[in-house]
């Protein structure tokens, strides 16, 4: 008689990591859209750069105001960077860029599954920050003047990343709700690259 081992079961991907991988294609040409514009040449192209960042967490603002929202993610409404973005325009003695309505408006009700995949893309970036840190710094940029909404939380990138990884996987989804968070992650990158396209093109 043959004995056989049966492999062990493969555990499921993490919800984040899935994200990760069906949006890589979208994000890798975001990321390539703002260097390739070299946002952090110099003040003006940084000026630009930051007007992209004020217009894209206006559009998520609404987000991180959302009761639904803030019983899922405890701490949400500190993670909102929008105030430290528009402290960045003013410290560059800059006015805020002229908005169209954004994505979502506050008191609207929000579609929770497309909702969390907005909210990944907006505090994914957090932990690229780190490195647009180093090259704000190079152009006399700081934590406290000027690139305020790229300064790390107080616990660091890593652990505050992970603090929302790990509520955004516990949510419970079906099939359906979970394709809609794919969904938001892709139309959020989108919106990124629209706005890239028309401030840094």
């Amino acid at each position: 008689m043959t004995t056989t081992i049966s492999a062990p079961p493969q555990r499921e991907a993490s919800r984040a990591k899935r994200l990760k991988a069906r949006t890589h294609e979208v994000h890798e040409g975001v990321d390539r859209s703002i260097m390739s514009a070299a946002s952090f040449a110099n003040l003006e192209r940084y000026e630009r750069f930051l007007a992209v960042q004020y217009l894209f967490h206006h559009d998520v603002a609404a987000l991180y105001e959302d009761t639904g929202l803030q019983a899922l993610f405890p701490g949400l409404a500190a993670r909102q960077r929008l105030h430290l973005v528009a402290a960045d325009l003013t410290d560059l003695q800059l006015d805020p860029p002229q908005t169209m309505t954004p994505v979502f408006v506050s008191g609207d009700t929000v579609d929770i599954p497309t909702a969390l995949g907005w909210l990944y893309v907006a505090e994914g970036s957090n932990m690229g920050a780190a490195l647009l840190r180093k090259e704000a710094a190079k152009i006399g940029l700081s934590d406290d003047h000027g690139a305020r909404h790229l300064a790390p939380a107080p616990a660091g990138p890593a652990p505050h990343w992970r603090a929302f990884t790990a509520a955004l996987d516990s949510v419970t989804l079906d099939e359906t709700e979970e394709s809609r968070v794919g969904d938001g992650a892709i139309a959020a990158f989108a919106r990124v690259q629209d706005h890239v396209d028309a401030r840094l093109g």
